[in-house]
């Protein structure tokens, strides 16, 4: 299937999903998610890590456009992408933890390298 993934819900409800998923890893570092959000969820961090390692007016406009707070905005530009700055993409880790209880989804860990 080639684009994105739809995870079952109307495009607005995902892109807010989304959106609010990259904000919370860019804030605390990891999230425990299902494999599949996961896989969604890397490429959009990762292109705001390289939003924040070109730091120009634009790219924190373009970020403010997608990330939902602000100080996540601050921190990704001040100390996030400096961290990667000799990196060339590869700033996530998907880590399989098993299925979940409830209903056997396959579990995952999305983590800042």
């Amino acid at each position: 299937m080639p684009g994105t993934r739809k995870l079952g819900r109307p495009t607005d409800h995902r892109r807010a999903m989304l959106r609010a998923m990259v904000t919370y890893l860019l804030e605390n570092g990891r999230i425990e998610t299902t494999v599949t959000r996961a896989k969604e969820v890397r490429p959009l961090a990762e292109k705001m890590i390289t939003l924040g390692k070109r730091g120009d007016l634009n790219a924190k406009r373009q970020a403010f456009a997608f990330i939902t707070k602000e100080a996540v905005v601050k921190k990704t530009f001040d100390e996030i992408a400096p961290k990667y700055a000799n990196r060339n993409g590869g700033y996530t880790r998907i880590t399989r933890i098993g299925p979940r209880r409830g209903d056997g989804a396959e579990m995952a860990v999305i983590e800042l390298i």
